[in-house]
């Protein structure tokens, strides 16, 4: 039957043994990385190590590298014709993720550990909300954790000087408000019950565990951050390199080819990538400017008599400046995202026959990093550690939050997007535990982007009536549209960037003429970019791919084609590279055609 066997069609072989030697290597990978990422297994459910955080020290990451290495030679002595067509693709996934691993180690990734994007100035704040705190021995727990960061920010700076020493920063670029984001936590220091640290013990300062905390913040914490603060601003930012490219750093060019095979989970090169990209930018861009002409806008008189790229300049800069497009009460913006999320979800059985059981809430982003952060992010939520999900919404700068464009993000963070697909993961049965913390760029984002198409299927006026769903304000389409073209755009200006010599003015010129998104989004995507090489690539790629299997499924089942079965078919093993999900789908074609 092959490598993927039945499982590529969605049905398990019949119950057998398990090999034990495979199932030994799973269980040590899996509590390898709780043990090593405590807070990772605590978003897991797994509250073992719930009082410490990760040890980045030279020796925790040297033996991280080598029980990597000791996993995947057992892993590969395993003869895969002894497994069962389940245990295969076990093993073919965990060699994947062995061997990715141990290649980005020579890269040193290790000693990059902060951008204005991400980082322990941004994690160690948000524990408070994403960790449990429901019992006494959990609010000690966190406590234990408060106590651990200044070692932790300790061993982060002494990584970074490792990587000063030998020619490894980042583009001073994606550094800029760094030092800021550690002064605003230092800051507390004249009243510690403010830190976004204490604030489980807002409630109860009296308690005992609060008195703890309160020092662990005042004591530790807070001149920690500010030593990171003069770290950054007197030694590292100033020597950090003003190039842009992967391919300036040591060994960049390797590390880039390798981030593109990562993130994509493709053998693209970044010239066909590049290519993809521009082909894609043309298509979306023509079904935009018909959406222009389906506009008031347009109806009224504007644009009349102007060409193509005149007409979309006259549209785009009309949709940056009128007020109409704009909050401007944050509580407004985050109760629209919530009405968006609450349209959705009665939609979903429609579309779905699999749903997932951990429930998602919609909140503010916290303040602390806000205005380098995008408009929203998803974070995931734990039914065994009694976690809720979110779709955390950016409320800051509100003159750069376009309204036409909150469904499809709604739609990408929330449901159907990220939370359907990775709860749906974390609540996957009958296959390895370990399976349900992969991870690939391409899939989930893919999934993601696919997701915000969806809206056109939903609704009272759904495309097959018609109609165009959710985005029957043409305004609302064309924000879908500025969504998938700016994912588009993503393939042309990462590779430029990156492989092609463009400028960072060059890449923020493309975003601008080609995209409706705001002149704040753009640059701070753009910064993303350069500090995340090849990440990007990953979401427009996986799209293509989804819908190009849909419409082969389609095509060629006709009145046999099941939606609520393809997307089971997608979302029922896991998160899986673009090439092996192929096989997967492909082999379910198949076995529908009869």
């Amino acid at each position: 039957m092959g490598l993927l066997g039945v499982l590529l069609i969605g049905v398990h072989a019949p119950a057998q043994e398990r090999s034990a030697e495979l199932t030994a290597i799973l269980d040590e990978y899996l509590d390898f990385t709780r043990r090593e990422f405590p807070v990772w297994a605590t978003l897991q459910g797994d509250l073992r190590f719930n009082d410490r955080l990760a040890d980045w020290s030279p020796a925790a990451v040297a033996r991280r590298l080598r029980t990597r290495k000791e996993l995947l030679e057992r892993l590969e002595a395993i003869d895969e014709e002894t497994l069962s067509e389940d245990e295969r693709l076990d093993r073919l996934l965990l060699l994947r993720r062995l061997r990715m691993d141990i290649e980005w180690a020579r890269f040193y990734p290790e000693q990059t550990p902060m951008t204005s994007r991400a980082g322990p100035q941004f994690e160690l704040p948000e524990l408070p909300d994403r960790v449990p705190l429901d019992t006494p021995a959990h609010r000690e727990d966190y406590v234990e954790r408060l106590e651990a960061i200044p070692a932790l920010l300790a061993q982060h700076e002494q990584q970074m000087r490792f990587g000063l020493n030998a020619g490894r920063v980042p583009p001073r670029v994606v550094m800029e408000g760094t030092v800021e984001q550690c002064r605003r936590i230092s800051a507390d220091a004249k009243d510690p019950t403010r830190s976004p640290f204490f604030k489980p013990f807002v409630e109860d300062p009296d308690d005992p565990l609060a008195r703890r905390a309160l020092g662990a913040i005042r004591d530790g914490i807070i001149p920690a951050f500010d030593r990171l603060a003069r770290f950054l601003e007197r030694e590292y930012l100033p020597a950090c390199r003003e190039t842009i490219a992967a391919g300036d750093a040591p060994d960049g060019a390797a590390m880039y080819a390798l981030a593109l095979r990562q993130h994509t989970t493709t053998s693209l090169t970044a010239d066909e990538i590049h290519e993809i990209g521009l082909r894609e930018v043309a298509r979306i861009r023509a079904e935009m400017l018909e959406v222009i002409r389906r506009t008031d806008w347009f109806a009224g008189g504007h644009g009349a008599g102007l060409d193509d790229d005149a007409l979309f300049d006259a549209f785009v800069a009309y949709l940056r400046s009128d007020p109409r497009f704009y909050y401007t009460d944050p509580q407004d913006l985050l109760r629209a995202y919530r009405n968006i999320c609450k349209r959705v979800d009665p939609e979903l059985a429609r579309l779905f026959r699999l749903l997932p059981r951990t429930p998602y809430g919609v909140r503010a982003l916290p303040a602390l990093g806000a205005e380098h952060a995008p408009n929203g992010y998803y974070y995931q939520g734990s039914l065994s550690a009694g976690l809720p999900a979110y779709f955390v919404v950016n409320t800051s700068l509100l003159d750069q939050r376009p309204r036409y464009e909150m469904i499809a993000l709604a739609l990408h963070e929330a449901v159907p997007g990220h939370h359907l697909q990775i709860a749906l993961a974390q609540e996957i049965q009958g296959l390895h535990p370990f399976r349900r913390e992969m991870q690939f760029t391409a899939f989930e984002e893919g999934w993601a982007l696919y997701s915000e198409r969806l809206g056109l299927e939903m609704g009272e006026r759904p495309l097959a009536r018609g109609g165009r769903g959710l985005y029957e304000d043409p305004y609302d389409d064309f924000g879908r549209l500025t969504y998938e073209m700016w994912r588009a755009c993503r393939l042309v200006v990462d590779t430029g960037m990156h492989a092609m010599g463009w400028t960072r003015e060059q890449a923020v010129d493309f975003m601008r003429t080609n995209t409706a998104l705001s002149e704040q989004n753009i640059e701070s995507e753009i910064n993303r970019y350069i500090g995340w090489p090849g990440q990007a690539c990953g979401y427009k790629l996986g799209e293509l791919k989804i819908r190009q299997w849909r419409a082969e499924a389609e095509q060629t089942l006709g009145d046999r084609f099941d939606l609520r079965t393809f997307h089971e078919v997608l979302l029922s093993a896991g998160e899986l590279p673009l090439d092996i999900l192929e096989q997967r789908v492909r082999r379910w074609i198949a076995t529908q055609g009869g």
